[in-house]
């Protein structure tokens, strides 16, 4: 586990921390050795970022190459990225985010992967 992003969400304000650490662990769980650093700021993996906001937490998704049908799972309209939002920590629904995590993983480009 890489300490800035250890840092970043220690700093996260409840229930943003708990939210993000929730999705941290979810994200290693499905990918023990994904690649996880600070970009632009917030915690990335690869096809999926986190980031703390005023009032959520974004569970962002690479949706390059997915149907459209699969880009409706997520909000937003990005060509390249969209997310989930969560602002309490009883929304996260385990099942369904290790499902989405696993299609993009398998279906989805590396659309907005910045080196």
């Amino acid at each position: 586990m890489d300490k800035k992003v250890d840092e970043y969400i220690e700093k996260q304000k409840s229930p943003q921390k708990e939210i993000c650490k929730k999705l941290r662990k979810l994200i290693l769980k499905i990918f023990p050795k994904i690649d996880e650093k600070m970009k632009m700021g917030v915690p990335w993996y690869g096809r999926y970022y986190i980031v703390g906001l005023k009032d959520s937490v974004n569970l962002g998704f690479s949706v390059k190459g997915l149907s459209e049908k699969d880009r409706d799972n997520f909000k937003g309209n990005g060509k390249f990225m969209r997310n989930l939002k969560f602002k309490e920590l009883k929304e996260i629904d385990e099942k369904k985010i290790i499902n989405l995590l696993r299609l993009v993983d398998k279906k989805a480009e590396c659309g907005s992967c910045f080196k």
